[in-house]
């Protein structure tokens, strides 16, 4: 079973998973196998940017840029949106992942979410410390 959206109107790739927030893209597709041209086998591409001027706390542009990226197939895939299924007549919510309390690792700003960041400024003689909304920076090229 081939499960994801088509990557383009006439592609026959489909998405898998598409993880903004660590700048992957994994796909996949039928195409004919070098052993025997009759037959089809499923070709999986990942696809990974590192985003070189990602910092180790990403609300944070003074922290150190960061230098190692972990990349676990098993965290790209996971979906830890309720769905609600149909069980015998009964609407049940369902999560199609599993360790959905453990933060996910952000090494770029996911574009669905925002980020604020506190900043000091100076009003009236006085230095506050007020929140700041950071504009999502894009996977290159993306």
């Amino acid at each position: 079973v081939l499960a994801g959206y088509p990557a383009g109107p006439v592609d026959k790739e489909f998405v898998l998973v598409n993880n903004k927030c660590q700048c992957v893209t994994v796909t996949s597709k039928f195409v004919p196998s070098e052993e025997n041209p009759d037959e089809e086998v499923l070709e999986r591409n990942i696809r990974i940017i590192v985003p070189l001027n990602a910092r180790e706390n990403i609300s944070d542009p003074l922290s150190p840029l960061r230098t190692t990226f972990v990349y676990r197939l098993s965290e790209l895939c996971k979906n830890c949106d309720p769905i609600e299924i149909d069980l015998g007549g009964t609407i049940q919510q369902a999560q199609q992942g599993n360790s959905c309390e453990e933060p996910q690792t952000c090494y770029t700003y996911d574009r669905n979410e925002c980020y604020s960041s506190l900043v000091p400024v100076l009003y009236h003689g006085e230095v506050r410390q007020v929140p700041a909304a950071l504009t999502p920076a894009s996977c290159l090229g993306e």
